[in-house]
């Protein structure tokens, strides 16, 4: 059941990546599903359809689309999905690095 839960989220983020990736907008949501969070995060490039679709995904809340790159102040660290970027603002990095190994990415430390 876990590694279903996880292969959801991850096809949302890849979603958001893929039909996004020619836009420089991102998205600000609450990130939380029944194993982890919630988080604050911020996702790039998400165009506007892609961010809400994000902030319906699992248990997620309050997304919202912006012109232009997340702000990069208090940033914990990213996951780097190769064609978005998850960009983490709470949360502890070890942990947060483990989940974006499961989601397929390459944890990026913000230090």
């Amino acid at each position: 059941m876990k590694i279903i839960r996880i292969l959801t989220v991850t096809a949302a983020i890849a979603f958001a990546g893929s039909t996004s990736a020619v836009y420089a907008d991102s998205c600000n949501y609450v990130q939380e599903n029944m194993f982890a969070g919630p988080f604050n995060v911020c996702q790039e490039p998400v165009d506007a359809d892609a961010c809400a679709e994000l902030g319906q995904t699992d248990d997620n809340a309050d997304a919202v689309h912006s012109d232009g790159a997340c702000s990069a102040d208090g940033l914990v660290g990213t996951c780097d999905l190769g064609d978005s970027q998850l960009r983490y603002f709470s949360g502890d990095a070890g942990g947060l690095e483990i989940g974006c190994g499961f989601q397929g990415g390459d944890w990026v430390s913000a230090e």
